[in-house]
């Protein structure tokens, strides 16, 4: 049996949209198919859990064990966009201080400090292994987030992050850029 989804298993799962080229590992979770895009070239691999309104464009990969939790807020993953093993996407949160009451088993009015922000993943922005994405976040274009970090708030475009809460440590090279160029001529931009 192959590890990846079939297109005809692809065209079951009720999925909002996807294009050519996707690949959903057997044993990924999709709660709500229905509010799931996908692009083309897209690779979902095993025991990822994907809940709410998310959008994934084109040429990414969401690696082993992660978490998108869209909610009604949503999450984006722009082009070339990609997460390392056992990343956690939030675009909804409970409320920790104890005014609130937490966990999705208790009806909405009891839960009035949840918060619901939308994250954006901007294009050849990296997300390193068992980082957090926290509520209304944007990982700005060609940002590199490190291994471990907790992002808390938004990114710079083209830096790199570290640390808990992630800190800006410095510049990422732009080299990418020529090679999407190239490979969308090589490709007819395909």
């Amino acid at each position: 049996m192959e590890n990846f989804l079939s297109r005809e298993e692809l065209k079951m799962l009720g999925l909002k949209s996807y294009g050519k080229d996707v690949k959903i590992g057997r044993h990924a979770v999709l709660y709500t198919p229905e509010r799931l895009e996908i692009g083309n070239h897209v690779r979902i691999d095993d025991f990822t859990v994907i809940s709410g309104n998310v959008t994934l464009g084109s040429r990414i990969h969401i690696s082993q064990f992660c978490g998108l939790y869209g909610g009604e807020s949503g999450i984006v993953m722009e082009d070339f966009s990609g997460l390392s093993s056992r990343c956690s996407v939030y675009a909804v949160s409970d409320d920790y201080t104890g005014n609130s009451m937490t966990n999705p088993m208790v009806p909405m009015e009891y839960r009035p400090g949840m918060l619901s922000a939308p994250v954006i993943i901007k294009k050849h922005a990296i997300v390193g292994c068992s980082s957090v994405i926290l509520p209304g976040v944007t990982i700005e274009e060609g940002s590199a987030v490190g291994s471990m970090c907790l992002c808390n708030k938004s990114t710079e475009p083209w830096s790199m992050y570290i640390g808990i809460p992630a800190k800006r440590k410095g510049d990422r090279k732009k080299g990418i850029l020529r090679l999407e160029e190239k490979l969308g001529r090589e490709l007819g931009n395909g």
